[in-house]
């Protein structure tokens, strides 16, 4: 729900819900019901009598046909081969990765690892609390 600027607006940690109060008036009174109810819709149009439901049946209809006229647009300009072109392969980045000495692991190969030393009888209880740190990380990522 928007709210007009210089409202006072709260989260009450009792009922979990937002609050917002319109500022008082500079003399201390407060708003009346319906003074609150323009100042909140500002210069818009409220009478119920202004738009038809057929006309904005036809301006949904525009802008559904205007939003898919512009998808169609973007979709055809993405063509496999530009696409192709931006990205590359995971085996051709290790490999690349290989050559400057620095080894690229994805998130499971790392999981896995965490899991046998964590499963190992040679770790000690630091390491398996540690791998078990770190497997809370990856995990929580998926």
């Amino acid at each position: 729900q928007a709210v007009p600027a210089g409202s006072h607006v709260r989260l009450n940690l009792q009922t979990g819900e937002r609050e917002a109060k319109l500022p008082d008036r500079e003399n201390g009174e407060g708003d009346t019901r319906e003074e609150r109810r323009r100042k909140r819709l500002g210069k818009v149009d409220v009478d119920a009598n202004s738009f038809t439901s057929e006309e904005l049946k036809k301006a949904l209809a525009k802008m559904k046909e205007s939003e898919k006229a512009e998808r169609k647009v973007s979709f055809l300009f993405l063509k496999p081969c530009t696409v192709r072109k931006k990205f590359r392969p995971i085996e051709q980045l290790k490999e690349e990765f290989e050559k400057l000495n620095m080894k690229m692991e994805t998130d499971y190969e790392i999981m896995v690892k965490l899991i046998s030393k964590f499963n190992s009888s040679s770790s000690t209880l630091d390491e398996k609390v540690a791998a078990l740190y770190d497997l809370e990380y990856y995990v929580h990522q998926v």
